[in-house]
């Protein structure tokens, strides 16, 4: 993994300026996961505050937790789409949500954009469109993580 960053702006700014350049209308989901759910949090929030700044469109900003994929779908995803999540009846708003599993393959199709938090030597999701290391709470950086690598973390005892 090597860090990259490009240009002046920070991190989430950077970010949150290519989601809106790849996601530029509609009702959008952005989830943002880890392994760390209070730096993921944070992201959010840095991330929903950036796109708001950006863009005329609403963001709406979520905490969700664990929830599994039904709930997901059900109180979430599809009454933001149907434009009656709390916040969302604009049909340009923006989610952003941070919670546990919102990455997982059952649900990774219904995000728009999604973050990964590095928190560690973990493993990035593969599914992320983007990846944050946060292991410096006051300066995420982008990573780019190269798959046929094999991070540290595999060879030290008790981490798998």
């Amino acid at each position: 993994m090597s860090p990259i960053q490009r240009g002046p702006l920070p991190t989430i700014e950077w970010v949150a300026e290519e989601f809106l350049h790849n996601a530029d209308r509609g009702r959008r989901l952005v989830a943002v996961d880890g392994v760390d759910p209070v730096a993921s949090a944070r992201v959010a929030h840095g991330l929903a505050a950036a796109i708001a700044a950006r863009s005329d469109a609403p963001v709406v900003r979520r905490s969700l937790g664990g929830i599994d994929e039904a709930r997901l779908r059900a109180e979430v995803v599809d009454p933001v789409r149907a434009g009656a999540f709390a916040g969302a009846e604009d049909p340009d708003t923006v989610l952003v949500a941070d919670g546990e599993q919102l990455l997982d393959d059952a649900v990774r199709g219904v995000w728009h954009f999604s973050v990964w938090t590095l928190a560690g030597d973990e493993l990035p999701h593969s599914g992320a469109s983007v990846i944050i290391d946060v292991t410096d709470p006051a300066a995420p950086t982008r990573f780019f993580y190269d798959f046929c690598a094999i991070p540290p973390s595999v060879n030290r005892p008790g981490l798998r």
